[in-house]
């Protein structure tokens, strides 16, 4: 068997050596509580009019920001390579109590902002220190004034630990115990649930729908667990909202992605308007399949039963090349990544589903993780988390506080990468064929941002707004996310997924609320910015670098103004980024004529 050029396991030594045992980690992390209580000394001592006191605690602030990211980041990677790693989840259990640590200590700085006058806290911002990270500081400061008192936000802080983080984690219990028994060449294997949900893209429809109907079949057996952690997740939000007076369930998830209402309803609005053509794809596609309608299980089902599988080593020199064509600087950043073993994607049981990518910041470095199983599919996905660690890379030498840019700019980065990878693909391809595959594929991602996304953005908003009046059981939760699927699909297939809310990590995701349409918001954001790079050739390398080092400095709407000059609250850069989308269509319709 040949020899893969390019390790397929990533290296996590780097860092710290031993994984969930390391001693160096432990001693790092004992560090850092002891300098959390330092900072949260400091930050209670601090006189509010002393500008040189207020440049040493943000110095702290980033310091120990910085170094807590590359904490959390070490760990999500130990619990993800391996979720039967006990060890690992009681090191993410610290490193929450140490989150609330913080917390306290950042609730105790927001009232010490707030204690500012108007006056002093703009000629604080104005100091050439600060002025890097004044965007960050004015809108933590914004935020502090529409939070409860100072003494009921660290409680919420200490409550959430055990409480409203405990319910998120859970989901990582459910699925590290969850085994697919699933029959391949007359032999049954038990299969992780990523490497279950890998089957759902199988040019075979009978191994898609036994692996759609085993994984129901699980989820089915987890749902009240599930119904259980969605339900208290949620009705801790809305209890917290309440106490701070805040009236829209969307208040929390549009200021983290740093957009208004105004942008997030135009884009939805205009996604809407457009359907009609993504749905002839669709048509197409079922009938090259020999269908009369698409099923849930066929969407992400390649139109060719010949599956071309690309090995690793195929697809990281096909992305480096691809990434060159546009900038010299992308491609050298992709090569190191997977010379310096930054990637993790064998295929082998016990690893978390999905893919992500996690910065380090304070290597300077990231880690993406995924499993390769050697499809179009996979070589997208690789593709779009290198866009993800680009977008860390070019900004590593900012402050820590000027890094911090929200989900929805992220996918941006991500899918600009994807599409530069997908187009050369389609347009190297040397056959009809493979065209015509490669194409589907990309439009493959094209349905998930505007039907199965806007799905998981209406059934999020009704189950909202259903569980501020009590607990919704299973059997509602199913219905409920038919019937948002329905809709976003506008009644085109035959068969739904009526048990996805149990399935989906983003439900359960703390962090970040409604974790669903800053993806969209990504893909046609970054497809107006590709469509915008096609028109001015390498010069745009440049200016897209410059954009990327912006996003933890400026709200979206101030981002596209500025480099783009556009107004995203309008629909026209939007109409013009799915003609893009709608030009795909007609090249698929086209190739696929009988």
């Amino acid at each position: 068997m040949k020899a893969h050029r390019y390790t397929m396991k990533w290296d996590l030594d780097v860092f710290f050596k031993g994984g969930s045992q390391s001693k160096e980690f432990k001693q790092y992390v004992e560090r850092l509580e002891q300098d959390a209580q330092t900072f949260d000394t400091e930050v209670k001592e601090l006189p509010v009019t002393d500008t040189e006191a207020w440049k040493k605690v943000i110095r702290f602030l980033q310091n120990i920001g910085t170094r807590l990211s590359q904490a959390h980041s070490f760990v999500s990677c130990l619990t993800a390579q391996n979720v039967k790693d006990e060890q690992a989840k009681l090191l993410q259990g610290r490193l929450s109590q140490l989150d609330a640590v913080l917390h306290r200590t950042g609730t105790r700085l927001d009232q010490k902002m707030l204690e500012v006058s108007e006056k002093d806290w703009d000629a604080l911002l104005k100091d050439s220190e600060i002025q890097p990270v004044s965007f960050k500081l004015r809108e933590q400061r914004r935020r502090a004034k529409e939070k409860m008192a100072p003494e009921l936000e660290s409680l919420v802080g200490d409550l959430s630990v055990d409480g409203y983080h405990a319910w998120g984690d859970l989901y990582d219990t459910i699925v590290g115990r969850m085994s697919i028994p699933f029959e391949e060449d007359g032999e049954v294997k038990e299969l992780s649930v990523g490497q279950a949900n890998n089957k759902l893209h199988s040019s075979n429809r009978q191994t898609r729908q036994r692996a759609f109907r085993q994984l129901s079949e699980a989820w089915e057996k987890e749902s009240d667990l599930c119904a259980s952690a969605l339900n208290h997740l949620a009705g801790y939000r809305l209890n917290l909202y309440r106490n701070r007076g805040w009236d829209s369930v969307l208040k929390e998830p549009v200021e983290i992605n740093r957009m208004s209402e105004a942008t997030l309803q135009t884009m939805w609005d205009v996604i809407s308007q457009n359907k009609a053509k993504i749905l002839e794809y669709m048509k197409r596609k079922a009938s090259l399949l020999g269908l009369k309608a698409l099923s849930w299980y066929d969407i992400y089902a390649p139109v060719s039963t010949k599956e071309q599988k690309v090995s690793y080593d195929e697809a990281a020199d096909f992305i480096t090349e691809q990434f060159g064509r546009f900038s010299p600087a992308m491609a050298n950043f992709a090569k190191t990544a997977f010379e310096l073993r930054w990637i993790e994607a064998e295929d082998r049981p016990g690893k978390r589903p999905g893919g992500f990518c996690t910065t380090f910041p304070e290597s300077g470095q990231s880690r993406i993780f995924m499993t390769y199983a050697g499809t179009a599919s996979n070589v997208a996905t690789l593709a779009h988390e290198l866009g993800h660690a680009y977008h860390s890379y070019v900004m590593r030498d900012l402050p820590s506080l000027a890094r911090r840019y929200s989900m929805s700019v992220a996918e941006t980065a991500s899918t600009f990468a994807e599409t530069l990878v997908a187009d050369a693909a389609i347009q190297h391809a040397s056959t009809k064929e493979q065209k015509i595959a490669l194409l589907e594929d990309k439009l493959q991602r094209a349905v998930a941002f505007f039907m199965d996304i806007h799905a998981r953005f209406l059934f999020e908003t009704r189950f909202y707004e259903k569980r501020s009046k009590g607990l919704l059981t299973a059997a509602d939760l199913n219905q409920l996310t038919l019937e948002a699927e329905k809709e976003a699909f506008q009644g085109a297939l035959e068969e739904y997924h009526p048990h996805f809310w149990a399935s989906k990590l983003h439900f359960y995701i703390t962090g970040v609320p409604f974790y669903n349409f800053p993806y969209t918001f990504g893909y046609l954001f970054s497809t107006g910015i590709y469509a915008r790079a096609q028109q001015e050739g390498p010069a745009f390398a440049d200016r897209y670098v410059a954009l990327l080092r912006d996003t933890g400095s400026m709200t979206v709407e101030g981002l596209a103004q500025k480099h783009l000059g556009v107004d995203l609250t309008r629909p026209d850069f939007w109409q013009t980024a799915i003609r893009v989308v709608h030009e795909d269509v007609d090249r698929f319709l086209q190739l696929t004529e009988k």
